[in-house]
C-alpha cells in the first residue's frame, strides 16, 4: 500500500496536514479522531468513492484505514452516500474472510463519518493512478503494473492463481465480484505475495445492472453486461473479469490479440474464451474457468 507522486492541483483546495502526510480536499474536515489510531506516514487521498485512505502506525504496528465522509477533490457525490456505502461492505469482509484478502480488524463510527481499519499489506496497487497516470502506469520503469507486467510468467501465473481462487470462493459462498479491477490488486515485490484490497461493492448473485452505462468497474475489465441497464451480473459476468483480468497480466490488457499473449496457446485460448462478447459462449461459472485453467497449466 505504498504511494508516491505528487497531487492534481484544483481549484481552491483546502490543505490538511497530518503527520508526515499534506493532502487536500473540496472543504475544510476534522481528522482529530485520527491521531488515537497512530502516526499518520501515508495518505491515499486521489479517490472518486468518496473515500480517503491513511496508513498508519503506532507501536510498530502498521493499519490501513479507510474513511467516508470527507470531501475529497476527485468525489463528486455526497459525502453521506460514501458512509453507507462503507458500512454496507463492513459484512463483506466478514463473510468472504480469505487468506488472500486483506483483513478488517475493526471498524466504528466518528462524529464526522465512518472508519474500516485493516492490516496493512506491504504492497503496491497495480493501478497506482495517483503516482503513474496511464501511459505512465504502463511505460514508467517504476510503475507497479509496469514491473508487474515484467515479472517472469511462473510469478504473473501463481499471482493469477491467487485472484482465480479468490473469486472462485466469493463464487461458492453466492456472492458476485462488481468493481473488481487492477487497481483492486496489491502486489509484494519483496515476497512476491498478492493481496485482494477492495470488494466493497460485491453482492449477493445473481444481481442485475441497476445503473447503466455507469456501473461500477473499469471499462477495460467490464463485461459488456456491465454497461446495460436491468442486465444480469452473475458468474458469466464475473467469469468475463477473471479473462478480462488474465489478459491485463499476461496480453495486450483490452487488445486480445495472440500476438500479445505471453503464456501459450492453450491459455490463450482460455481467456479468449472467457472474454467471449456472447455470454453464452463464456464458462459457466469461475469454478468451471479454473479448472479449465489449472488443467492447461498441468
Amino acid at each position: 500500500m505504498n504511494q508516491i507522486g505528487n497531487k492534481t492541483e484544483k481549484n481552491n483546495p483546502v490543505r490538511i496536514s497530518l503527520n508526515d502526510v499534506t493532502f487536500q480536499l473540496q472543504e475544510k474536515h476534522d481528522f482529530e479522531w485520527l491521531h488515537s489510531l497512530g502516526h499518520v506516514f501515508s495518505v491515499f487521498d486521489e479517490q472518486d468513492s468518496g473515500n480517503i485512505c491513511f496508513g498508519l502506525e503506532r507501536d510498530g504496528k502498521k493499519r490501513f484505514v479507510k474513511f467516508a465522509g470527507s470531501r475529497p477533490l476527485d468525489f463528486s457525490g455526497n459525502p453521506q452516500d460514501a458512509v453507507t456505502r462503507l458500512k454496507k461492505a463492513i459484512p463483506l469482509y466478514s463473510t468472504l474472510k480469505h487468506p488472500h484478502l486483506i483483513e478488517l480488524v475493526d471498524h466504528f463510527s466518528v462524529k464526522s463519518g465512518y472508519v474500516a481499519v485493516f492490516e496493512w499489506f506491504e504492497g503496491e496497487c497495480l493501478h497506482s493512478h495517483w503516482s503513474f497516470p496511464p501511459p505512465a502506469k504502463y511505460n514508467h520503469p517504476k510503475s507497479p503494473f509496469f514491473r508487474y507486467r515484467h515479472l517472469p510468467i511462473e510469478k504473473r501465473l501463481k499471482s493469477l492463481d491467487t485472484i482465480f481462487s479468490f473469486h472462485a470462493f466469493v463464487e461458492s459462498k453466492g456472492y458476485v465480484a462488481v468493481d473488481f479491477y487492477d487497481g483492486s490488486i496489491l502486489y509484494d515485490f519483496s515476497n512476491d505475495c498478492t493481496k485482494i484490497c477492495d470488494i466493497d461493492f460485491y453482492r449477493k448473485a445473481p444481481s442485475v445492472n441497476d445503473i447503466g452505462k455507469n456501473f461500477w468497474g473499469a471499462k477495460r475489465s467490464k463485461a459488456p453486461e456491465e454497461f446495460t441497464l436491468g442486465a444480469p451480473i452473475d458468474a458469466k459476468t464475473n467469469v468475463f473479469t477473471m479473462g478480462a483480468i488474465a489478459f491485463s497480466v499476461l496480453g495486450g490488457e483490452t487488445d486480445h490479440s495472440f500476438s500479445k499473449w505471453d503464456a501459450g496457446t492453450t491459455l490463450y485460448e482460455i481467456a479468449l474464451r472467457a472474454v467471449s462478447e456472447d455470454r453464452d459462449m463464456r464458462y459457466d461459472s469461475i469454478k468451471e474457468f479454473k479448472l479449465a485453467w489449472d488443467g492447461a497449466l498441468a
